[in-house]
């Protein structure tokens, strides 16, 4: 998985270079500043709940009175950690149910930049078919929702876990992970549908490379390090690298085939 890994994050650099030797601008900039009026949007409305949200569960637990009334300062400590540990899962969680929406509405675009990076490839077009587009998209939409509930089924079990004293230092880690997963998971989705992949074999194959799948995500989430810029480049820049790691696998499987088959 770590040479998978590996190889997912070096295709952004093959990335760069392909956008810019292809002149695919106008398909990153485009969905890149939709993506960052989103993002910024919706970190405000993120900020503006969480401290509430934290507050509302230490004064209804009863927790912030207990330890008023020990009055300790170790478990003040532990006690502050937690809160902290607890904000960046909340932000996790929040991002990761922004992230599907921003990836349903963007499915047409990804899916048509994910096709013709392919195309550019291979060197040649691959015929546009509405009615299939339509489906693709569909399917890409279900699978995104599908992804989004299992998602949010292993964060809140997370968030849980970051209750636990020590063991919940963790957590972010394990979120995080998730989080790059089911991202990266979503970007490789894009080639299965072009190649009439079920949703049951895209599921099998990205479960078979979780490494692309990683890869792919922690470069997405560390471009968000970079303001700004690195907002608007972060979601086309996936798209491609992704299309980029995959491919040499296709083609290693039609070799075989043909290897089979002579």
């Amino acid at each position: 998985m770590l040479k998978e890994i590996i190889i997912s994050i070096q295709a952004y650099g093959a990335a760069h270079r392909f956008i810019k030797a292809h002149k695919l601008w106008k398909w990153i900039i485009v969905p890149g500043f939709l993506y960052m009026l989103l993002f910024v949007t919706g970190m405000y409305f993120f900020s503006q709940s969480v401290n509430n949200a934290i507050e509302w569960i230490a004064l209804n637990t009863g927790l912030k009175r207990w330890l008023d009334t020990l009055d300790n300062g170790f478990l003040g400590f532990i006690f502050t950690m937690g809160s902290m540990l607890l904000w960046i899962l909340l932000m996790l969680f929040y991002f990761s149910l922004f992230k599907f929406l921003f990836l349903i509405i963007g499915s047409p675009l990804f899916a048509y930049l994910s096709e013709k990076t392919e195309a550019i490839l291979e060197n040649k077009d691959f015929p546009f078919n509405t009615q299939q587009f339509v489906k693709d998209i569909i399917r890409g939409v279900q699978l995104a929702i599908r992804n989004s509930l299992w998602q949010t089924v292993y964060v809140l079990s997370i968030i849980f876990l970051s209750l636990i004293p020590l063991l919940g230092w963790l957590t972010p880690f394990l979120a995080m992970i998730v989080e790059c997963y089911y991202y990266g998971f979503s970007m490789l989705d894009y080639s299965m549908e072009r190649h009439k992949k079920s949703a049951s074999e895209s599921i099998a194959f990205v479960a078979a490379h979780k490494g692309l799948a990683i890869g792919n995500g922690v470069v997405f989430y560390l471009f968000h390090l970079l303001p700004i810029i690195g907002w608007i480049l972060a979601p086309a820049y996936a798209v491609v690298a992704a299309t980029l790691s995959i491919y040499p696998l296709k083609k290693e499987a039609l070799e075989k085939i043909q290897n089979n088959n002579g």
